[in-house]
Parts: C-alpha cells; structure tokens; sequence
C-alpha cells in the first residue's frame, strides 16, 4: 500500500517521478542568483563610486552647481538604499509585480519581476559593501594617484577599484550564496524556482517531509559548491605564496 511506504521510499518515488521538476526550479533559482548578483554588483559599484565623487573640483570650497547636484543625487541614492535594505524582499516582490498593476498599470511577467527584485534588492546592499571596500583603501594611494595627475575616475578604475572588488570579494559572494536562498521568497508571485516546484510537486501526494527534505539537500549543494568555488577564486586572486622574484639563485657553477 502507498501509505506503508517508508520516507526513504517516498524520496526515491518523487526523484524519480519528478526529477525534471526539480532540475528546471532549481536550475530557475540559479539563474535569478546569477543575474541579480552580477547586475546588483554592477549597481553597487556605480553607486560606490558616484558617493566617494568629491562635491568640489579641484579643492575649492563653498557653494556650486556641481556640490548641489551630488548632494542631491547622494540624497536620493542614500534613500534607494535604506528602502531596498530596510523592507523585506517578499514585501518588494509584492509591490512591483502586484502593485505596479494596481498603481501604474504595468503588467511585468513573474520572471522578469523576479529577476529586479533581487537585482534592486542586491544593488543596495552591494552598494554599502563597495563604499566599505573604498574606504578600506589607503587614502594615500587616491592621493599619490592623483598628484601625478589622474583625475577621480582614473584613481578610482586603475588604483582604487582594482583592490577594493579584491577586498569585497567574500561579501559579494555571500550575497550570491543568500540570492541562492532568499529566491525562493519569489514563490509568492508565482516565480517557477525551486521552492515554487517543490510547493507544487507536494500536492501531487499530500506529502510535505519528503520533497522538502529533497529541496533542502539541492539547496544545501547549492551553496556548499557555490562557497567552495568563490574560496577557490579568492586564492587564485591572492596569487602564490612565495612570490620569489629569481629562482636558483646562488646556483653553483659548472666546473
């Protein structure tokens, strides 16, 4: 009887039954991670670099043009993060794929709507992480940079920037380990991930304990491989140990 059937059976009955559905919900939550962390950094870093502009050219001192409009533009970017880190992701999900039906109007696909709510939701956080590993730097090099004539951007692209993503690497990667997870918030707008295919596969048999469990190990891998890969990249960036400029030095010679 399918009743009497132990949970180690229970599992081996949905793999092999719905194995295709766990692959596309899990294959869909690696997807939203990869785009929101890689489009979320890329506003991050945008937004790091554009609040470390300084509001007067050259060192001059009182009121202009160009110190109003940064401290405007700071203003706003200041609240886009506090909002976006502030309320939940579920919250967000809500408003931009129900609300702005409601409100404006504009209809988004689940997807689509998915995909911006982690990338606004990651571009927020990824924007304090990079401000973070701006000021890590030592100011003495923005200012050696500089004093042989490079301008702010050429500071930051070719002196500053290069080691601060170095510096951020771990949290950037934490944030695409937690997109692995927190996608999953995206079910409630109909988002097919993992968690979405998971819900749908238990009402097949009214089980919950096994398909779960089946969910819980996919995302356990997830992460494990994703953490085990960036712990990876950070020791190739980190370069060699022993950075010995000649090699068999003193080497006795030939007779």
């Amino acid at each position: 009887m399918p009743s009497e059937r132990s949970a180690l059976q229970w599992i081996v009955l949905f793999i092999e039954k719905y194995w295709l559905q766990f692959l596309k919900g899990t294959g869909m939550t690696v997807l939203l991670a990869v785009i929101g962390t890689a489009a979320g950094f890329v506003i991050g870093l945008i937004i790091g670099v554009v609040r470390t502009i300084p509001k007067q050219a050259g060192g001059k001192t009182g009121f202009s043009l160009r110190a109003l409009a940064l401290g405007v533009l700071n203003s706003l970017l200041a609240i886009y993060t506090e909002v976006l880190r502030g309320t939940p992701m579920m919250v967000q999900a809500m408003l931009i794929y129900y609300g702005l039906t409601e409100f404006a109007k504009v209809n988004i696909a689940a997807i689509p709507a998915g995909m911006i709510v982690i990338t606004l939701n990651t571009g927020a956080y990824m924007a304090e992480i990079v401000r973070g590993g701006i000021q890590s730097i030592d100011p003495g090099q923005s200012e050696a940079a500089k004093a042989i004539g490079m301008n702010h951007w050429k500071t930051m692209l070719y002196v500053v920037l290069p080691q601060a993503v170095r510096n951020i690497l771990p949290a950037t990667g934490n944030e695409f380990v937690v997109n692995l997870k927190d996608s999953s918030v995206l079910n409630v707008i109909t988002v097919t991930e993992l968690f979405y295919a998971t819900r749908a596969i238990r009402g097949s048999y009214y089980r919950t304990y096994e398909p779960f469990l089946i969910a819980a190990a996919i995302y356990l891998a997830l992460t494990f491989i994703s953490s085990r890969l960036l712990r990876l990249l950070e020791k190739y960036l980190d370069g060699p140990r022993d950075f010995s400029l000649a090699q068999n030095v003193g080497r006795t010679r030939r007779k």
